[in-house]
């Protein structure tokens, strides 16, 4: 990333729950960071996935990052809102030969790379190269995902599932495209996604500079167990419904970072006006 691009960050959640503590440290570290570099910090609502959205989790996600203490540059963008311009990726791909339709199952692919149950497995390309009457005899058996040709991952990757929903790498890589960011701060538990959205972002728009991935530390309880949505993780209602305040709860994250100490409660800009860009990365160095 050139010096003379301008800072665009984001946070994206998905409104599938209440945001835990550990989705909290990771919306605050994003927009420390964005401030820091005095750039832009946009919000997005990841809602494309619409059978896992939970009714009234993104209106609670926006009341609680507003009470946590973090702003955000314009309005908030909605996946569910943005399809054509998925269409138009995806249809950009297919006519440039990007695109097959697959019509694997999990289990047809596991047993492909004689993978246990439940392990990480690369697709092993069986229906990259069918022919059209192949595609053809399938389609009436079964309907296709569709998958992107990788070059340069591990394996070719589902863009479009076999239900119509758009994948996440596909809708994540266009939306930080179209909206110009330059930097993704999000969990470590995503940087594995980092080669996939590369590579979609070189077919998509190769004249662009690559974004810049900076993974975060995840937040883990009182039990030594990663924050999730899906096992009921402390969330920032939590906090309210024992009477704690936004500055309380971002200044116990900040401390948890090792941000700040002692005993002085700090609202999210007066974190900002406390700490330099140094003080950030060396945080995310010593918990990663």
């Amino acid at each position: 990333m050139t010096n003379s691009t301008p800072y665009v960050g984001r946070y994206a959640p998905s409104p599938t729950g209440d945001l835990h503590l550990g989705n909290l440290q990771t919306a605050l570290l994003a927009w420390l960071h964005a401030r820091l570099h005095s750039g832009q910090f946009l919000m997005r609502m990841e809602d494309i996935d619409t059978p896992r959205v939970v009714e009234g989790s993104a209106e609670a996600n926006i009341r609680d990052l507003v009470w946590l203490g973090i702003d955000w540059d314009g309005p908030i963008s909605y996946q569910s809102e943005r399809h054509a311009l998925y269409d138009q990726a995806f249809d950009g791909l297919q006519a440039h030969n990007k695109v097959f339709p697959c019509f694997c199952s999990r289990k047809d692919i596991r047993e492909a790379a004689s993978a246990p149950h439940g392990a990480a497995i690369a697709y092993p390309g069986t229906c990259r190269n069918l022919s059209a009457a192949e595609q053809a005899k399938a389609e009436l058996e079964k309907a296709p995902s569709f998958r992107l040709r990788c070059n340069q991952c591990e394996d070719d990757f589902v863009l479009k599932r076999a239900d119509g929903i758009y994948a996440y790498h596909l809708v994540v890589t266009v939306d930080d495209l179209e909206q110009g960011i330059t930097h993704v701060v999000r969990g470590a538990d995503l940087e594995d996604s980092q080669a996939q959205q590369r590579q979609l972002a070189k077919y998509l728009a190769p004249d662009r500079n690559p974004l810049e991935y900076i993974s975060v530390p995840l937040k883990f309880d009182e039990a030594g167990d990663r924050m999730s949505k899906r096992f009921g993780s402390e969330s920032a209602q939590a906090w309210r419904d024992r009477g704690l305040s936004g500055p309380q709860l971002a200044t116990q994250l900040a401390k948890d970072l090792g941000l700040v100490d002692g005993s002085q409660t700090l609202s999210c800009s007066e974190l900002l006006d406390s700490i330099n860009l140094q003080d950030w990365q060396r945080a995310v160095r010593q918990l990663s």
